[in-house]
């Protein structure tokens, strides 16, 4: 198997070469998206391994993930790693992920995903190895074959909800989404807190007032277009924004304009408005 990395930038902090570091060594070569306004390449790691491509702009997370899988399919490469700038390995746990491609038939697989280590806590199988219905995109394994014939990223949604979509379009193609639940990544949403009212936790993701507007509108999307094959799935991800709106709007800092912004996606959705919010 050949293996290629990317990692979307979008204004990184100084976590982002320690993060590099966790998995440059397991990688042919690692494609640096960057969607910053200025660019960083000065504050890259050094390595012969290392493709930087600044986009001079924000292009969103499926427009640079949509570049470096094409990049990867040019170089000859057969899965992506697929990283967020704030994520990084636990020990050992990308050479697991690496085996199993290695030693598994993995034609009809699309992604193989690892534990995602963060502070909501996914409810994690007690078996090694599951199939959930998404994952999330940073610390995986894409197929680049499956990519290619499910179709690319959707670059319309922008941000948020990408890899939901990515995963469902991958289920309806009859492909599988693997997890291996002995293999860590920390990964860091946001500013995360669990809240304890009345009993009863209270999960306040503290995203920003924009990224509460693709969240609620994307899913909206993307829960419309799967809707007829994944019923229950997409019903439950309402659920969780119908949620949100309350949650935001008594737990969070913000919490009215948050509220005001979710308003406007659902808005915006029904508008049939897609893309970068201007």
């Amino acid at each position: 198997m050949k293996l290629a990395g990317t990692v979307i930038l979008y204004n990184p902090t100084p976590s982002l070469n320690k993060n590099i570091a966790s998995y440059l060594d397991y990688v042919e070569k690692l494609y640096v998206i960057d969607n910053s306004e200025t660019s960083n390449q000065d504050k890259i790691l050094s390595s012969p391994k290392i493709e930087y491509i600044w986009n001079k702009e924000n292009l969103g997370i499926a427009k640079g993930l949509n570049i470096a899988c094409e990049k990867s399919l040019f170089d000859g490469y057969d899965f992506l790693l697929t990283m967020d700038q704030d994520s990084s390995f636990k020990n050992g746990a990308l050479s697991k992920l690496i085996n199993y491609a290695n030693n598994h038939d993995v034609k009809k697989v699309g992604i193989i995903s690892c534990y995602h280590d963060v502070a909501t806590k996914i409810p994690k199988s007690d078996k090694l190895i599951d199939y959930p219905m998404e994952v999330m995109t940073s610390g995986n394994l894409l197929n680049l074959d499956v990519y290619k014939k499910v179709g690319p990223f959707k670059e319309w949604l922008f941000i948020d909800c990408v890899d939901t979509e990515m995963c469902l379009n991958m289920r309806m193609n009859g492909y599988n989404i693997v997890r291996l639940n002995d293999a860590y990544l920390t990964h860091h949403l946001g500013n995360t807190k669990i809240k304890k009212i009345l009993g009863k936790e209270v999960i306040c993701s503290n995203h920003n007032y924009l990224r509460r507007y693709y969240i609620m509108r994307n899913t909206l999307y993307v829960t419309n277009m799967y809707k007829d094959i994944f019923p229950d799935y997409c019903k439950y991800l309402r659920k969780v924004q119908r949620h949100q709106l309350r949650n935001v709007l008594l737990f969070e800092k913000q919490g009215i304009k948050k509220f005001r912004y979710m308003l406007k996606g659902i808005k915006d959705y029904h508008k049939g408005v897609v893309g970068k919010k201007h």
